[in-house]
């Protein structure tokens, strides 16, 4: 009988399964993509053939490969109980969680939630990178996507979040100075503040998919907080996430009974990824600040 396969390599496909690129699991497990691809032919050469096939969304697993993951899976929640059994919390949450998030919502809504889980688990390790997308086809690379949108997807599982509303605010000093539109048509009449639209994923954020006028003048930024401060400074009405100004009285409703949009947040992942104890903690923590900040969202 043949040698049994490595328990590491097949923790390393696991850990290639959750995040699909090995450029990210180098990452994540402070290694080099050589290494990763070298661990990978070895366990396929233990196995008997290949456990992964490439995909226009990075690595997916072969059938062979669905199986070694279950049996990785299994060894990961044992290394788990043992931990438990010499001495650490048994519901300790360790190692690295990565995230991307829009920007936003990602400051307001998901930095708090894993500020609180990673007080709870002080061995969780987080990394957030910021992306403004809609739900399609899953990307790959960290263990969870909070994206913008309606959903498309194939090779991954989505979440529903919440919804929240895009809406139109100028600065208070700048209505004083400038007066504010009566009807939608008079917009065409001002500045105006949104995402850079050549760079836009998600075809509602931007100005063009409004059916607002085309503006006098336009400020656009691929980030949210530039085009939040563009408007306080005065340059012009900006289509904003309610949740991030209406309390702030330095912004001012502007057209409040004509002109709202509400789009949806989800949660996506790999079916992998969301069989992690890590990625499920996430969710929860997620689940638990929308929940608890609802009357936000919906202002």
């Amino acid at each position: 009988m043949g040698s049994l396969p490595s328990p590491d390599d097949l923790l390393i496909l696991l850990t290639v399964a959750r995040l699909g690129r090995f450029n990210a699991v180098a990452e994540a497990l402070g290694t080099t993509h050589t290494t990763i691809s070298r661990r990978i032919l070895a366990l396929d050469r233990q196995l008997g053939g290949r456990t992964l096939e490439r995909s226009p969304h990075g690595w997916e697993l072969t059938e062979l490969g669905a199986s070694a993951v279950a049996a990785a899976e299994a060894i990961e929640e044992t290394l788990g109980t043992l931990a438990g059994a010499i001495g650490q919390e048994r519901d300790a949450l360790s190692g690295m969680v990565r995230i991307s998030t829009s920007d936003g919502f990602g400051a307001d809504f998901v930095t708090p939630a894993l500020v609180r889980l990673q007080q709870r688990h002080p061995m969780l390790n987080v990394e957030m990178l910021s992306a403004t997308r809609k739900v399609s086809q899953n990307r790959s690379g960290v263990d969870l996507e909070v994206v913008v949108g309606g959903t498309d997807v194939r090779n991954a599982q989505t979440i529903f979040l919440t919804n929240y509303y895009l809406r139109l605010y100028a600065s208070a000093g700048y209505a004083a100075r400038r007066g504010l539109p009566e009807t939608p048509d008079d917009v065409g009449q001002h500045g105006f503040v949104s995402y850079v639209e050549s760079a836009l994923q998600v075809a509602e954020l931007g100005h063009r998919s409004s059916q607002l006028p085309m503006p006098k003048s336009s400020f656009q930024a691929t980030s949210i907080f530039a085009q939040v401060e563009a408007v306080r400074r005065g340059a012009g009405i900006g289509l904003l996430p309610s949740f991030m100004v209406s309390r702030d009285a330095d912004f001012v409703p502007v057209l409040p009974h004509d002109f709202e949009r509400q789009l949806p947040i989800w949660a996506v992942a790999r079916p992998e990824s969301l069989r992690s104890g890590r990625v499920q903690a996430v969710v929860a923590a997620l689940k638990e600040e929308v929940a608890a900040r609802q009357d936000l969202l919906a202002s």
